[in-house]
């Protein structure tokens, strides 16, 4: 058994795991009226790790909370998040309403203020309307609760079509733990971390630098390696909390296999609900020298345009696949490569080999109708990329999806 298939999922969200509460609600910061606030709050003696969008046009939020993280060495008991306004490259109003937003929060929460984190998500250069977010912080804080997780999963979201949110649960060592996490995003989706956001959280104890190893692998193995338009966001954060009864050391590595479990759910999902996408494009690299340098280049092939719009079209163009691994910057010898669309093998040693055109259209198409999410490979949304270029032991995995015409039409009348 792998380490991996101790952890199973279970309802709750975010808040499954012990003494986690949180909530969302309708403060009136979009015009749409959906909901547009929520609040997590950890348990006493949490720890936080962050990961953060290597942007260099940050909104002030990120900034705030790489800070307070770096400060406190790695400890925070709440983040609150507002969705409508990025609040980013708004001058020094920026910094100056996420501390009002925080310090407001911390003196109703009983918390000194350096213990709230904040996040931001919505148009770029659209300042936090305070009054309406102020107004809002009572009922919010009112409404927490071990049951608000889908609350808040649903508070955070902008163009996205559905929630996301996902939680788990293993015995390790005779002890019961629990992992569970809610993200958002849809559109600006390439992180570098890490518009995305994600909360994930845990009722194990773990000292802060170890937590932060692990979330920082995690990340690598599922925020970043996801795309969905190749744009990093200003605003990118992932947020991971930590607070119980001390785990032993002997189950980290299960831990780490849970958390990354948890994260990728949540990457995938982004991926899959990508603006305009039909379908989750999952790429896994084999034989390159090293993991990081096979997830280099299954992102890239997931970033590809031209890649991403043959998906769309059920275009069983493998020269577009093999033409981007190229230019991910990997070493490979080209005379090894070995390509697959689902089970139709498309090259060997390098050479194209003759396959049913037709089948392998309708194969693309078949998963574009299938169960959405759904990792059964018959009968799931996800088209899957295999391939081989060398005999190294890199292994590496990467989600997209398709690009089509409503992508285009999302992003051209976002702000109009």
């Amino acid at each position: 058994m792998t380490l991996a298939a101790l952890w199973h999922p279970i309802p709750g969200g975010l808040t499954a795991p012990a003494g986690f509460l949180a909530a969302g609600i309708t403060a009136g910061l979009k015009a749409s009226g959906n909901p547009d606030l929520s609040l997590l709050l950890a348990p006493a003696g949490a720890v936080c790790a962050g990961s953060f969008t290597t942007n260099r046009v940050r909104a002030a939020c990120v900034d705030l909370c790489a800070e307070r993280l770096a400060a406190s060495g790695g400890r925070a008991r709440a983040v609150l998040t507002n969705s409508g306004q990025a609040n980013a490259c708004t001058g020094d109003r920026g910094l100056i309403d996420s501390l009002r937003a925080t310090q407001a929060s911390a003196d109703l929460l009983g918390l000194a203020a350096e213990e709230v984190l904040i996040c931001s998500t919505g148009v770029i250069g659209v300042p936090i309307p305070m009054q309406i977010l102020l107004a809002g912080l009572n009922p919010l804080v009112a409404a927490l609760s071990p049951e608000g997780g889908a609350a808040a999963a649903t508070a955070i979201l902008t163009t996205d079509l559905t929630d996301k949110q996902v939680a788990l649960e293993a015995d390790l060592g005779g002890r019961r733990v629990r992992l569970g996490g809610m993200a958002k995003g849809s559109g600006m989706i390439h992180p570098t971390m890490a518009t995305m956001l994600g909360y994930l959280s845990c009722d194990a104890g773990v000292p802060a630098e170890i937590w932060q190893a692990m979330v920082q692998r995690a990340v690598d193995r599922s925020f970043n390696a996801i795309t969905v338009d190749g744009d990093t966001s200003t605003n990118d954060t992932l947020l991971a909390f930590a607070a119980g009864e001390p785990l032993s050391p002997e189950h980290y590595d299960a831990l780490e296999a849970g958390l990354t479990a948890v994260s990728q759910h949540l990457a995938r999902a982004i991926a899959r609900d990508g603006e305009g996408a039909t379908c989750l494009i999952a790429v896994q690299v084999e034989g390159a020298s090293d993991g990081a340098g096979a997830r280099a280049i299954a992102r890239t092939i997931c970033s590809s345009s031209l890649v991403k719009c043959a998906v769309h079209g059920r275009d069983p163009n493998w020269g577009r696949i093999v033409a981007a691994a190229g230019r991910a910057g990997v070493a490979f010898a080209p005379e090894a490569v070995a390509l697959w669309l689902g089970e139709h093998q498309l090259m060997a040693a390098g050479q194209p080999l003759a396959f049913d055109r037709p089948a392998a259209s309708r194969y693309m198409a078949e998963r574009a109708a299938g169960a959405y999410l759904n990792l059964d490979p018959l009968l799931g949304d996800t088209v899957a990329i295999r391939l081989v270029v060398g005999d190294g032991p890199g292994v590496g995995l990467a989600w997209g999806c398709d690009l089509s015409d409503q992508y285009v039409r999302i992003n051209a009348d976002y702000t109009t």
